[in-house]
């Protein structure tokens, strides 16, 4: 997907998220945000393919084996992204409050275009994880 979507949707002039650039970090970050916007829901994002491939979920992550929660794919973010925390001020893209829910590192097991496997290793989420694609843009987050 890359950035473009992500700088499209944005007003930098306006908000304080980073624009960032397609880049490398020094590992794979991992990182939940909990953004309330509209609804309240967390972000779940992974570093891949120098982004973070992101994801909406909108109820709390899943801490227990057992708890599904729906995660629908959004626009890829910067990995500076990881680290912002503050308002997005009314009449810009996803107006509302962020701040970071859970942050660490992972490890990716297994990627294909239906599934992706890893390992959490955060403060609140830590072990194997999946996403499951449903339809569309529509996957399934959950603790194995």
């Amino acid at each position: 997907m890359g950035l473009k979507n992500y700088w499209k949707k944005r007003g930098f002039e306006e908000t304080k998220e980073p624009k960032g650039q397609e880049k490398k970090s020094d590992g794979n970050v991992y990182v939940i945000q909990k953004h309330q916007a509209t609804h309240l829901h967390y972000d779940l994002r992974l570093e891949m393919d120098r982004v973070l491939k992101s994801w909406a979920v909108p109820k709390t992550p899943p801490i227990e084996k057992g708890v599904k929660r729906l995660a629908v794919q959004v626009e890829d973010h910067s990995i500076e992204y990881a680290d912002f925390e503050g308002k997005i001020p009314e009449g810009q893209y996803g107006a509302g409050t962020v701040e970071i829910w859970d942050k660490g590192q992972y490890i990716l097991k297994e990627r294909d275009e239906k599934k992706l496997v890893f390992e959490i290793k955060g403060i609140k989420l830590k072990g194997d994880y999946c996403l499951v694609r449903l339809k569309g843009r529509n996957w399934l987050f959950f603790k194995k």
